[in-house]
């Protein structure tokens, strides 16, 4: 049981970051707030990310690829240009590297209004940081483990962030329905979407990138707006007028 808790917490809490910091602040600046809190997101994000930390800058990068070039070859990660999702997390993870070793300029229109701190990126993409998280995973199932099949879920852990990106980009652009006509294949893959947060409601997002809230119909909850709102309503971040 302690297992499945730790598994659990580490994939929403990870998940929580990668929609609130990397995908909602990052990517679009959907809100703003203090460079204190940005700070305290920033090394949020990196802690609960662990092993699999995602650079911010190169996250927000290929995610304002994305929007512009959905489903088109110029598209990071489309997955109608893919035999499997492994070729797609492949091609991603090539495009990914280039922007986090800046071995590749942007063009201008993806560049810019990108929150970085250096030495902490620098520090949560390398090897001795992954391998550290890594070793910490797996010691406390060392300590903690009741099964051997629990062992299993340890390779998840390890790459937790890439994993969220492969399920809402292959099955968020490929399976469920669509509320607008956005001229891609965005999907919303389920109407109730508690188990990625609100970001399998690609189709919405697409039509509406710069909205805080990922639902669009009455009954398609999106479990991180309330969140957001709290925080807005505590003055800890400020949502955009437009979309309170």
């Amino acid at each position: 049981m302690i297992i499945l808790i730790f598994f659990l917490a580490h994939w929403f809490l990870s998940l929580f970051f990668q929609t609130f910091y990397l995908h909602r602040y990052a990517s679009h600046k959907m809100y703003s707030t203090s460079k204190f809190m940005e700070r305290v997101f920033h090394f949020l994000t990196f802690f609960f990310q662990g092993s699999s930390f995602l650079n911010p800058r190169a996250y927000a990068i290929m995610h304002r690829e994305h929007h512009a070039y959905s489903d088109t070859e110029k598209d990071p990660h489309s997955p109608h240009f893919f035999t499997d999702v492994f070729q797609m997390m492949w091609r991603t993870a090539q495009s990914y590297k280039l922007y986090e070793k800046r071995l590749k300029e942007p063009e201008a229109q993806f560049a810019g209004n990108i929150p970085e701190w250096r030495w902490l990126d620098y520090w949560g993409s390398t090897y001795y940081s992954r391998l550290l998280f890594m070793a910490g995973y797996t010691a406390f199932y060392i300590a903690f483990a009741t099964h051997w099949w629990l062992f299993l879920l340890l390779p998840i852990q390890f790459i937790m962030g890439p994993l969220h990106g492969a399920i809402v980009n292959w099955c968020g652009h490929k399976y469920g329905y669509a509320n607008f006509d956005n001229g891609d294949k965005s999907k919303n893959t389920t109407p109730f979407d508690f188990f990625m947060l609100g970001e399998l409601f690609q189709n919405n997002h697409h039509k509406r990138p710069n909205n805080a809230n990922f639902g669009a119909k009455w009954f398609e909850i999106d479990p991180v707006y309330p969140v957001m709102k709290l925080l807005h309503w505590t003055h800890i971040i400020r949502l955009r007028k437009a979309y309170l």
